[in-house]
């Protein structure tokens, strides 16, 4: 028999994944649109299950999480822990990838660099595992925190990836049909880059500030969409940047 408290705690583990999986299902999303359109779906969902892999990998290794909370080494009287080292790359990584996203939407890119940029699927794949292990770490030290019975914090997992895998789809297709709100989305990993930065450096910046902000946009730029006129046409943010064009 599953008692109260256990539902409880399952129905609360389930929401939280769902909630920290958000930015993971974003970075997914605009990883995977840099690949071929037959290979976008499986990226997304190969993505979704290696995150899902490595939490559950991470809960059967949690003396391996609990010793990453202790000091390696201090610089300027702060002391940085394994997690910390993790989540300040991590959150580098966020910033720089997000910002270099922003960039060749809005500025476009040269014809004779259109081939450079197309990424491979083991290259997407790869990032993805990386940001996996970031995102995964924040999302196991809350599951511990709130109960110690493993088999909920797996069960919880699963079924948070099992949702987002078949909303993945849906939210990647609106992303993509919108060029506004894939670079809000961006915005939002910025946000999210610029919370595990401090994370790190232990100024914690609550997450509810930051799906606020993301929340209200959003539905700021929902209601852009609706008053705009159907048959307009969304702009595209894809013309290259040329200085020439200033100088004239």
């Amino acid at each position: 028999m599953v008692g109260f408290s256990e539902l409880a705690a399952l129905t609360t583990l389930t929401a939280i994944e769902v909630v920290l999986g958000i930015d993971n299902i974003i970075f997914i999303s605009i990883l995977s649109g840099r690949l071929p359109k037959e290979q976008q779906n499986k990226a997304r969902l190969t993505g979704l299950f290696l995150a899902m892999f490595t939490r559950i990998l991470f809960l059967f290794s949690i003396t391996f999480l609990m010793g990453l909370t202790k000091p390696i080494f201090t610089i300027f009287s702060k002391p940085f822990s394994g997690r910390e080292i993790i989540l300040l790359a991590g959150g580098l990584f966020l910033l720089a990838k997000s910002t270099t996203e922003i960039h060749e939407k809005l500025e476009g890119a040269e014809k004779k660099n259109i081939r450079k940029m197309t990424s491979t699927f083991v290259a997407v794949i790869v990032q993805i595992i990386l940001l996996d292990i970031v995102f995964s770490l924040d999302s196991i030290i809350t599951a511990i925190g709130l109960t110690q019975n493993i088999k909920i914090m797996i069960i919880a997992i699963v079924i948070a990836t099992f949702f987002m895998m078949i909303f993945s789809t849906a939210i990647n297709k609106f992303i993509e049909k919108h060029p506004t709100m894939k670079i809000l989305a961006l915005a939002f990993l910025i946000l999210v880059g610029v919370a595990l930065i401090g994370d790190a450096l232990g100024m914690h910046i609550p997450r509810g500030y930051i799906y606020f902000s993301m929340a209200f946009s959003f539905g700021v730029e929902m209601i852009n969409l609706r008053i705009r006129p159907l048959s307009q046409e969304p702009v595209k943010l894809h013309t290259p940047f040329n200085d020439k064009k200033i100088d004239n």
